[in-house]
């Protein structure tokens, strides 16, 4: 039985029931998060990247944390700025 297709996260029970189908999903470049308890712990994915990484890759790797809004459908408490980009972010972080 193959995973649902879409699907890009299983739980580590699943993933030793289902091994082959997430490597076959891996091969076609697809990438699948591996959770413990709920919790992103690992990803397999295929060898080389394919494209810029999602948010799923992103909080995988810990670069990223989910948003912890209890409801994400609610504005955030602040005003998001619209011409903000993100390595100006980080440089200005870093102290450059």
């Amino acid at each position: 039985m193959d995973l649902p297709a879409g699907r890009d996260q299983v739980g580590v029970r699943e993933l030793r029931n289902q091994v082959a189908a997430v490597l076959r999903r891996a091969r076609t470049g697809e990438r699948v998060v591996i959770t413990v308890d709920g919790v992103p712990a690992a990803q397999i994915g295929p060898v080389e990247p394919t494209g810029a990484p999602s948010l799923t890759d992103l909080v995988a790797t810990g670069l990223v944390l989910p948003p912890r809004r209890d409801r994400p459908d609610e504005p955030p408490p602040y005003p998001l700025p619209v011409d903000v980009r993100l390595d100006r972010v980080l440089e200005s972080l870093r102290g450059g």
